[in-house]
């Protein structure tokens, strides 16, 4: 396992990514997305034209795909079967399908396995998520768990969505982050929730760069 780990929760749209990719940058060390492993599951279920509510099926195909992640100029990058899917896991489509994948304990486990794996290449790591410091990395140096308002969350992911082309009613796209947040604290297993030591950390009002030097102030003063 890594020497320094450093986990980053948060539901969606806290900025919890980006600001991950900055600290690793600043640091020096590798940078981790769990979420992208989810997310190229539900890729591949949907590839596949799997039932996304037949588990075993989701866990055929979890042990039978080549998925590799790798850093590349500082960003995760996905591939399944060889072909580079970094890209194509962030569509709306696999948003709003990966809660199928998020709340099967079976597929969970093995998925967070997959995550330890990752981190065990390096010798120190940022990784975030929404388990990271809870279920993932229960022993991390430090934990940090990122919140805010649902509207301003709502606002960041519509921006991300223009930037990328896709455009989505701010009124859509807040309801659904309402739904997932549901999904992701009732679920019996890796839960959305504070590590009870993460320090926690409101980016309402904060841009990305803000928000790591706030980080960066706790890792330094410990």
């Amino acid at each position: 396992m890594a020497e320094l780990i450093i986990t980053i929760d948060g539901p969606a749209g806290v900025g919890k990514s980006t600001v991950a990719q900055l600290l690793a940058k600043r640091l020096g060390v590798a940078f981790l997305d769990t979420g992208a492993t989810y997310r190229a599951l539900t890729l591949v279920a949907m590839q596949n034209k799997a039932d996304l509510t037949d588990k075993e099926r989701l866990l055929q195909l979890l042990r039978n795909t080549d998925f590799q992640f790798t850093i590349a100029n500082d960003q995760m990058k996905v591939t399944i079967d060889g072909a580079d899917v970094t890209d194509e896991i962030r569509s709306p489509a696999v948003t709003a399908n990966v809660r199928h994948i998020a709340e099967a304990p079976k597929l969970r486990r093995e998925l967070v396995q997959m995550q330890r794996s990752f981190a065990e290449k390096y010798e120190r790591i940022v990784t975030e998520g929404r388990d990271q410091g809870t279920v993932a990395f229960p022993d991390a140096d430090f934990k940090f768990f990122l919140t805010a308002d649902l509207t301003e969350r709502a606002r960041r992911r519509q921006k991300q969505l223009a930037e990328n082309g896709k455009g989505l009613e701010l009124e859509k796209i807040q309801a659904e982050i309402a739904k997932r947040d549901a999904s992701d604290e009732q679920r019996t297993i890796g839960p959305l929730t504070p590590a009870a030591d993460a320090i926690i950390i409101d980016t309402t009002d904060l841009d990305a760069e803000g928000v790591v030097e706030e980080v960066l102030g706790y890792i330094k003063n410990k």
